[in-house]
């Protein structure tokens, strides 16, 4: 099966700015990927593409085509953000802290340590060297940390952490070596402005924001009447910056240490008595001046984040308090005040048009969406901020419900990656989810001794199980009726029974030596099938309570079992790394996988042998059957997720699911100089103790908790897959990594695969027997060419009444591909009585068949199930909305 990249879920925001791009697209790093929210339509993707590392600056250009994405290793991607692909790839040779594309879209100014550069921006034409560097700056004495453009693209705003800030000009008739200093502010500068005249649209004012909340602006006043800020003179000598203390009242004089007056020279070298004031500031003809100076909050807390609107002349302030300010300037006027966290906000960004207020909070993993008119939320989202230890998919597919270490559940759309509900009752790690078959009721197991039923209409726990004395469950199953809940225990290596319906504990299952890791109801009978760390898969009859129906022995710790969507199959993973395949039934060993060497691959910091040698620790934590049980899904304490043919137990394919190298474990080859004689480098804590952006290492050692007997490896997390799920449909399939919930879909968008191909099977006779009114011959031609375009081409073109005459006509092969095809039309065609019409003559004419090749068509049948639940969902809540309406109607036609 050929399965992409399609979505990320449940990964926090762990830093970087954000940017807003037309207005409605919210752009923000996600450990090494991208991920763009559409705020109108509220929906969130995350780009293919990834960096080498966790990502720290992010631009977008002006007209929001092109990305900016440069990560830790100072790696940058430029990403054509329409059509999520990398165009050119560059590195910088010094950290960046700051990057902005010009106004116009023609440079980028980089912040590259002390050096400010200036590189061309690429565009869409294939060049040797895409990325052209025109000018360098090296006038900072430390490191940049602001950027911003004037609206003509001709100068350029720096803020240092040398408490300065410098005007920079780039055009070509100006020739100079220093650039202009504001000075006197007394922390690091994070914001520096050009404010502009909204009548003229020239720029009048500069704003400077330093750490410590002081804000500076900065007003210029013309030498003549002719000068002009944008009206720049040629000049070869090197101005004095102003707000420079004069020596000598202004005379062109300088005294030594030793307090000796002594000539001093003009700056083209020759003697002068007196240096003009013209020729001091000739550079822009203009004078800056300090006009006002102001404390946005009087408070311990430092400023973290700004932004400023040119157009409303606006500036927001997030603080390490978690409280985030909005102000009218130039008078410093607040209009909003409010505390969103007690965190320090990480980045702050307005909208296109001034109304949208973005922040996000790093320590939290939130980044939220503010309009500041109606004091409204546009977006919340919030990702678990620990490891994802849990999923279940709904049974039709369109929701994936996440459990973490943070003691949160989480239900997403799978369609919008957008989570609507979170539960938090939970006071310790969730362990297991399970979806009931009602798909509106769903269950959880935690490590804080319960079991909880929650209702996905009312969004509440409306059913607490627990036992008389505390346990930590670790698995969750139920029975198809939903009647039976079962759980299993991480430290009395119990199996408890409970009923659904009253919440009564029925029954205590013994005899396990170990904890209780996997459970789960065969999907033909109501056997219960156990694995546990005893080396033993044991089968129970619940309901007649005879205890242990059968016990399968392995010889190593069994890790977890599954069984086949027939029933007639079961799956469990040791930790020898194997994956043994038994008869239920028959109660014998069908088989064996060897997937050591398979999942084998990256290789941890602390360890002392290499990726190739180091198989002894590597196994399958957890297991997943496709939803025709032709092919099994395999991951662990490993980059790799494998899916192995289960018939031929041969290797298909395996998924690298990461390659960022700021977790351990992705590295097949380490380097020996990064090994010193405390440890490897990168483990040792050099940083700063006040961050200013991201997370930092202090936060990061909380994230792991040390067990007995195993290394420590703070700072970075290690690489691995907890859990798998496949959509019931099979279309798609989720992984619970270290970085958030990868969702997989399958990608038949450039695939020739054609089911029964021949000389005459074109494209053109398709096209022909269309223009022929012979719809029932090109739907068969489409369907033998397996071309996905043709297909739903032919189904649209066939008249309302020869429906079921072309839907007789199909042959039972190709059944599958026309009820895939189907599904998708049903949710992005206009034509729902149509194809609704299509889908009801296929089932009265292939009734029969469907049902005896049910297994086979039962991920095709579970899409177009979930497409006509989302259908009628959709077609309910619109009449509910227009009930009244509808009713007027009525009654006036009737009136008539």
């Amino acid at each position: 099966m050929n399965y992409r990249f399609q979505n990320l879920l449940g990964a926090p925001y762990r830093g970087g700015n954000a940017v807003v791009v037309n207005n409605t697209l919210l752009v923000s790093p996600v450990g090494n990927r991208v991920s763009v929210t559409d705020l109108i339509k509220s929906e969130t993707i995350t780009l293919p593409s990834q960096s080498s590392s966790n990502l720290r600056r992010i631009a977008a250009s002006p007209d929001g085509v092109f990305l900016l994405a440069i990560d830790e290793n100072n790696r940058c991607l430029f990403i054509n953000l329409r059509r999520r692909a990398v165009l050119h790839r560059i590195t910088f040779k010094h950290p960046v802290a700051a990057a902005k594309f010009s106004p116009d879209g023609q440079l980028i100014a980089v912040a590259a340590g002390k050096l400010l550069q200036i590189w061309r921006s690429p565009g869409f034409r294939k060049e040797f060297f895409p990325f052209e560097l025109i000018r360098t700056f090296s006038d900072c004495n430390d490191k940049i940390t602001w950027l911003d453009w004037s609206p003509d693209s001709d100068y350029v705003l720096a803020g240092s952490k040398d408490l300065t800030v410098r005007l920079f000009c780039l055009k070509k008739s100006v020739k100079y070596n220093k650039p202009f200093l504001f000075l006197g502010h007394r922390d690091v500068i994070i914001g520096a402005f050009f404010g502009t005249d909204k009548k003229t649209n020239k720029v009048c004012r500069v704003y400077t924001v330093s750490r410590d909340g002081a804000i500076f602006s900065w007003g210029c006043s013309e030498i003549d009447g002719n000068g002009n800020f944008d009206e720049p003179v040629e000049v070869i000598s090197e101005p004095e910056s102003p707000g420079t203390p004069d020596q000598g009242q202004g005379n062109n004089v300088e005294a030594d240490s030793g307090g000796t007056v002594k000539k001093r020279k003009n700056f083209d070298g020759k003697d002068g008595d007196k240096l003009d004031v013209e020729d001091r500031f000739q550079l822009h003809r203009v004078k800056w001046e300090l006009i006002k100076k102001d404390f946005f909050m009087q408070a311990p807390a430092k400023l973290t984040a700004c932004d400023y609107h040119r157009d409303l002349d606006m500036i927001i302030v997030g603080f390490s308090n978690g409280v985030f300010g909005l102000y009218q300037m130039p008078d410093f006027v607040c209009i909003h005040l409010l505390s969103i966290s007690r965190e320090k906000i990480t980045t702050a960004v307005f909208n296109d048009l001034g109304n949208w207020l973005t922040f996000g909070c790093a320590r939290l993993g939130q980044l939220l969406v503010w309009e500041w008119k109606s004091e409204s939320y546009i977006l919340k989202q919030q990702g678990h901020y620990f490891d994802v230890n849990c999923l279940a998919y709904s049974p039709d597919s369109q929701l994936l419900a996440t459990g973490a270490d943070d003691n949160k559940i989480k239900v997403w759309t799978v369609s919008s990656g957008f989570c609507f509900v979170t539960f938090s009752e939970h006071t310790n790690a969730v362990t297991a989810l399970h979806f009931m078959a009602s798909n509106h009721c769903l269950l959880s197991a935690s490590l804080d001794g319960t079991v909880r039923a929650w209702d996905l209409f009312r969004y509440r726990n409306f059913r607490t199980f627990t036992t008389p004395t505390s346990k930590q469950f670790v698995s969750l199953a139920s029975d198809q009726s939903g009647e039976v809940i079962c759980a299993g225990t991480l430290d009395s290596f119990e199996i408890f029974v409970w009923s659904m319906k009253t919440g009564r504990l029925l029954d205590v299952l013994s005899g396990h030596e170990g904890p209780v890791h996997g459970l789960m109801f065969s999907p033909s009978n109501d056997i219960l099938a156990s694995s546990s760390w005893d080396k033993t898969v044991r089968l129970w009859d619940v309901f007649e309570g005879k205890g242990a129906v059968e016990t399968f022995p392995h010889t190593h710790d069994v890790l977890t079992a599954v069984y086949r969507p027939d029933g007639k199959q079961l799956a469990c993973s040791t930790l020898d790394g194997h994956i043994h395949f038994w008869d239920p039934i028959e109660g014998l060993l069908m088989y064996t996988i060897e997937g050591r060497r398979d999942i084998a691959g990256g290789r941890l910091m602390t360890d002392r042998r290499s990726a190739a040698n180091s198989t002894s620790g590597k196994c399958f934590t957890t297991l997943c059957y496709s939803a025709d049980g032709s092919y099994i899904l395999a991951g662990g304490n490993s980059k790799f997720i494998c899916m192995y043919d289960v018939a031929d137990q041969v290797l298909l394919r395996r998924f690298q699911i990461t390659h960022n190298l700021s977790l351990d474990g992705v590295l097949d080859i380490l380097n020996s100089k990064n090994m010193t004689e405390s440890g490897p480098l990168n483990l040792i804590d050099d940083d700063n103790s006040d961050t200013e952006e991201g997370i930092d290492k202090q936060v990061r050692n909380k994230l792991a908790y040390d067990l007995p007997g195993s290394m420590p490896n703070h700072g970075r997390p290690v690489i691995r897959t907890k859990c798998l799920r496949i959509a019931p449909t099979g279309r798609s399939w989720a992984a619970a990594t270290t970085e958030g919930v990868l969702i997989y879909s399958m990608d038949e968008s450039f695939i020739f695969d054609p089911t029964d191909l021949d000389m005459d099977v074109t494209p053109e006779a398709v096209d022909a027997a269309l223009k022929e009114n012979q719809t029932s011959r090109a739907l068969i031609l489409s369907l033998r060419l397996n071309e996905d375009g043709l297909i739903k081409k032919c189904i649209i073109g066939v008249g309302p009444a020869d429906i079921p005459a072309v839907a007789s006509s199909v042959p039972v092969k190709y059944i599958q591909r026309l009820v895939e095809a189907l599904a998708y039309l049903l949710e992005n065609s206009p034509h729902l009585e149509f194809i609704l019409r299509w889908c009801q003559e296929l089932c009265k004419t292939h009734g029969h068949s469907i049902q005896q090749n049910s297994r086979n068509l039962l991920p095709a049948l579970k899409s177009l199930q979930k497409a006509i639940t989302r259908l009628h969902q959709d077609l309910a809540d619109t009449c509910s909305s227009n009930e009244y309406l509808l009713r007027y109607l009525c009654s006036a036609s009737d009136a008539k």
